[in-house]
């Protein structure tokens, strides 16, 4: 896309490139501050998507640019690169706080629509396909930005909270498993187990190697923290969690979010769940962290929200997922 002026407040709409990282970080700060007070952006995760081999900044990432060059919004467009049971392109981006109610918005989130039509266009694919777009509650103006373009509410994601400082009851011990933390020497496996887990999961499609290690190598996730159960040394279920300490002062407690919980088909309803995340919460509260968090489907076909309740974490925000399925 060559570089053009764009008529909203006389702002210059480009490609992003990896110089950009820093000034998409800052804006993205003010952004969060906004949208989701309790949380922040890594700058490694702007950074990441750079790296992924399925994402093309010259076609699929977009900024607009106030005259001085500062960054006033962003977004990019990308196809999950797991194409063999259904094609998901997904919409993100974010308008600096200062530039909203200007038009900005409709004009990036309708570039970002044509971008993903094009990248499920361009895989030649007849499976079933959907764009998604997630938005923080309250942010009335994406929604409505969404609904216009033919997406709809679909799901509800709800963030949980959890004091450390509570007991948690919750067995620690299945019988003929063995709890471990995560290691680097499991990658592969923990991948199988993550893919199985979630295969029946709304929304999701199998994580490929380039992504999981990404995830699991990358400068968040705390292996100490994290919990593998193993039955005959194979991984049966998982909570796996991070600590990025820019988080702690928007929350106002020292925390580990917890990423990914999942227990594999064929060894659910044997209490692997609560088992994993116990040990997980008392091995955060023995590192000295005050809290623990995490997202849940409110619909989960494995009801955790429920269990989640159940083992102390109560809802604190919510955000909404928007579809447009083809």
């Amino acid at each position: 896309m060559n570089e053009e002026r764009g008529a909203a407040a006389e702002l210059i709409w480009r490609p992003a490139t990896a110089d950009d990282i820093d000034a998409m970080h800052a804006s993205l700060a003010a952004s969060d501050r906004v949208d989701h007070p309790t949380w922040v952006t890594p700058r490694d995760e702007i950074a990441d998507i750079f790296e992924l081999s399925h994402v093309d900044p010259e076609r699929d990432l977009l900024l607009a640019l106030a005259p001085d060059g500062t960054v006033v919004a962003q977004g990019w467009a990308f196809l999950h690169p797991s194409h063999d049971a259904e094609l998901h392109a997904y919409l993100q981006g974010a308008v600096h706080p200062h530039w909203r109610r200007r038009g900005i918005g409709t004009r990036l989130i309708e570039w970002l629509y044509t971008r993903a039509r094009e990248l499920i266009t361009e895989t030649g694919s007849s499976a079933d396909a959907a764009v998604y777009q997630y938005v923080d509650d309250g942010n009335i103006g994406a929604v409505i930005l969404g609904e216009r373009l033919g997406l709809q509410t679909e799901r509800w994601f709800t963030s949980m909270q959890r004091d450390l400082a509570e007991l948690v009851d919750a067995p620690l011990d299945v019988d003929g498993v063995e709890f471990v933390p995560y290691c680097a020497e499991r990658a592969s496996d923990a991948l199988a187990a993550r893919n199985d887990a979630f295969r029946d999961h709304w929304g999701s499609l199998p994580s490929t190697p380039e992504r999981w290690a990404q995830f699991v190598g990358g400068a968040f996730l705390r292996p100490d923290l994290s919990t593998l159960a193993l039955r005959d040394g194979r991984i049966v279920a998982f909570c796996l969690a991070s600590v990025n300490e820019e988080d702690w002062v928007a929350l106002g407690a020292s925390n580990t979010y917890i990423d990914l919980i999942g227990v594999v088909r064929d060894q659910r309803g044997l209490r692997l769940a609560p088992a994993v995340i116990a040990r997980t919460l008392r091995a955060a509260k023995d590192a000295g962290l005050e809290a623990a968090v995490l997202d849940v489907d409110t619909a989960s076909p494995t009801g955790a929200h429920t269990l989640y309740e159940r083992l102390g974490f109560h809802p604190t925000q919510r955000q909404q997922v928007l579809v447009r399925r083809f």
